[in-house]
């Protein structure tokens, strides 16, 4: 009844498990979802460095620019600058 069910919240005791019929359906219905979802995947693609070449070329990979190193402009950025009155 509501009242024992309010003396049960009250104390701080659980109200019971869940039904049987709704953990198997849980269950079920974890298990129907991952299998439609791995059926539904599109197939893997290959990862490697070799894969990955075979859809470029060597100049295209070599004419990228490199990383900018801040080092090669800290002479600039941390000097006093000149007054131009030598």
């Amino acid at each position: 009844s509501l009242a024992d069910l309010s003396l049960l919240k009250a104390l701080g005791k659980p109200e019971g498990s869940l039904p049987l019929d709704i953990v198997y359906e849980s269950i079920l219905a974890l298990i129907l979802g991952l299998l439609g979802a791995s059926l539904n995947a599109p197939p893997l693609k290959d990862i490697t460095w070799a894969s990955e070449m075979k859809k470029r070329t060597i100049d295209g990979m070599d004419s990228r620019l490199g990383f900018a190193h801040y080092k090669s402009r800290g002479k600039f950025l941390f000097t006093k600058p000149h007054d131009g009155k030598s």
